[in-house]
């Protein structure tokens, strides 16, 4: 039971007084804009909008501003704002195999068609502090490069003209839209890939991490990452043909798992997937290991009771803004409740001592 705090409207006013002091900093110095958090803090921002499910890369800076960085509040802003944006309809699936790809590698094959595109990336740095950006001086401009606009295919093709990588079946069907509907166990792999995606990143990877650890029969290749703008299309009834409306960039991961077969499936490679807004590599590659984990079941694989196989588990804890939710509620008002649980103690350990009422034990 909760019990509403009244009077207390002054005391919330100075609150969100303080918070705005706080979230200003120091008058000495100069206020962060949207546009340096956009483009200086762009993995952040990549963050808030694929968990968010909002594209808006302005939007996320804005609501990371509000949130003093706190991302899982600035998600949170995201998808409160998403709610009040008029729908106009779905678009067409994005064709990444067109994708421009300032990224692109390949863990299982050194020379594979198209190329290795090693791009923007932390792999081969050193970690240790750069003290130069304290410095605040200009960072000398990388070597002009453009990405590659011409198709490059994708590295489970090749598995599957030669036919040792399962085929992914196709359906018409529309698939559920986890934004307008509560989720329904058990979960179809598109409701399941939509979760995933919109799921926190450091639980989404602490799954991931379990598989690779034997909590799940799971030994993974990055067959191919690839980081890159797609564009986005939208049938127009009237015009009777679809136009582009736009890109976004995009990141997609496709494992490529060992699978000895099964009672219903041969020898063969599987595939797991992941698919996230903008440049956010360990999120795909975790979600990749994720969605193969949980597709057990349709390729006829033992269950061997991991936290990771267990579709109602993973799904119903990934969502951190539902979690964020009920865990801080616990922060309200429980005075009724405790009184309860208060009473309920001291009654029982009054008859563990052999005493029946609080006079007895008063004497």
């Amino acid at each position: 039971m909760y019990v509403a705090v009244k009077g207390g409207e002054k005391a919330i006013e100075n609150a969100h007084a303080w918070l705005a002091e706080e979230r200003r900093g120091s008058t000495d110095v100069t206020e962060l804009s949207i546009a340096q958090i956009r483009e200086q803090l762009s993995l952040a921002v990549n963050r808030v909008m694929a968990e968010g499910s909002l594209f808006d890369p302005d939007l996320a800076a804005l609501a990371i501003k509000q949130a003093r960085g706190d991302l899982i509040e600035a998600i949170f802003l995201v998808r409160a704002y998403r709610t009040t944006l008029p729908r106009f309809g779905y678009s067409n699936p994005v064709e990444t195999g067109q994708m421009a790809c300032d990224r692109r590698i390949s863990a299982t094959f050194k020379d594979a068609p198209g190329g290795q595109v090693l791009g923007s990336t932390f792999d081969y740095t050193h970690r240790l502090l750069d003290f130069k950006l304290a410095a605040e001086g200009e960072v000398p401009l990388a070597p002009e490069s453009q990405p590659r606009s011409e198709p490059i295919p994708h590295i489970a093709d090749f598995l599957q003209d030669e036919g040792i990588i399962q085929d992914e079946p196709t359906s018409d069907a529309t698939p559920g839209d986890l934004t307008r509907e509560p989720m329904e166990f058990p979960a179809g792999r598109p409701l399941r890939l939509q979760s995933l995606t919109r799921g926190d990143e450091g639980f989404v990877l602490g799954m991931a991490y379990s598989t690779q650890r034997g909590y799940a029969r799971n030994h993974a290749f990055v067959g191919e990452l690839r980081i890159g703008k797609v564009a986005v299309e939208m049938d127009i009834p009237e015009l009777g043909f679809a136009i582009e409306i736009g890109e976004v960039e995009l990141t997609e991961c496709e494992t490529v798992n060992q699978f000895k077969g099964s009672k219903t499936e041969p020898p063969q490679f599987t595939r797991g997937y992941g698919l996230v807004f903008g440049q956010s590599e360990r999120k795909s590659i975790a979600m990749a290991l994720v969605d193969r984990a949980l597709r057990w079941g349709e390729l006829g694989e033992e269950n061997l009771g991991a936290p990771a196989q267990d579709e109602e588990f993973v799904l119903s804890h990934a969502d951190n803004i539902q979690a964020t939710g009920f865990l801080e509620h616990i922060k309200l008002p429980h005075y009724v409740d405790f009184q309860a649980e208060l009473e309920l103690v001291r009654k029982l350990r009054l008859e563990t001592d052999g005493r029946t009422t609080p006079q007895e034990a008063a004497e």
